[in-house]
């Protein structure tokens, strides 16, 4: 059963990404404020749900939450300034777009930079502790996953409509065969010397 909040007397969004372990692609950032009394016999952390239920969840999520945004750094600017601090940015982002401004944050994990002073707690495998994080967790995942899918098309040989970006087997091989594309991390060190980029 998840916690419905951290402290009740203050308006809590919880913080969760998606994609940070990818090859290829942006990483995810959401929050969402739900009600105190929001439950879904469902919601829980995104990585133990099936792909439809994510698919259910997401809408009732977005219409029951008192607030939600979902924001996303892409794959240059993470080589840049690396996959922690564009995790971060794409946190403070989300926050950023928020309709309602929280007083205390809920982060899933163990790290997090301040947010304008608010107040923040980091919960390690807080998506699965928090309904406010699984729902974040939930929306980052799902709007990643389907902006995968459709970055899919126009590169198919990797298989991103069914890996999201993540080093599977077929990921790895056809960057072997292929070299790496404009989504790809090149940061990540996962290109193959013999390799050429295009």
């Amino acid at each position: 059963m998840l916690l419905p909040y951290y402290h009740d007397a203050v308006i809590e969004a919880g913080l969760d990404e998606a994609g940070r372990g990818c090859y290829a692609g942006p990483v995810f950032a959401a929050a969402v404020i739900l009600p105190i009394n929001f439950f879904h016999p469902l919601l829980n952390d995104s990585k133990l749900l099936k792909e439809k239920d994510r698919d259910l969840l997401r809408p009732i999520i977005e219409k029951e939450s008192i607030a939600f945004a979902v924001a996303a750094v892409d794959n240059n600017e993470i080589d840049i300034i690396n996959i922690l601090q564009a995790s971060f940015k794409a946190m403070h982002m989300s926050l950023d777009m928020l309709k309602i401004t929280p007083q205390s944050l809920l982060i899933d994990g163990n790290r997090f930079k301040a947010y304008k002073k608010l107040p923040h707690h980091c919960i390690i495998k807080g998506d699965g502790k928090y309904a406010s994080i699984a729902a974040a967790s939930i929306l980052a995942k799902t709007y990643r996953d389907e902006l995968m899918q459709t970055i899919h098309h126009e590169f198919p040989m990797y298989g991103w409509n069914k890996n999201k970006g993540y080093g599977t087997v077929q990921h790895r091989n056809a960057i072997e065969q292929f070299g790496l594309c404009k989504y790809h991390r090149k940061s990540f060190n996962i290109l193959p010397q013999k390799n050429l980029l295009f």
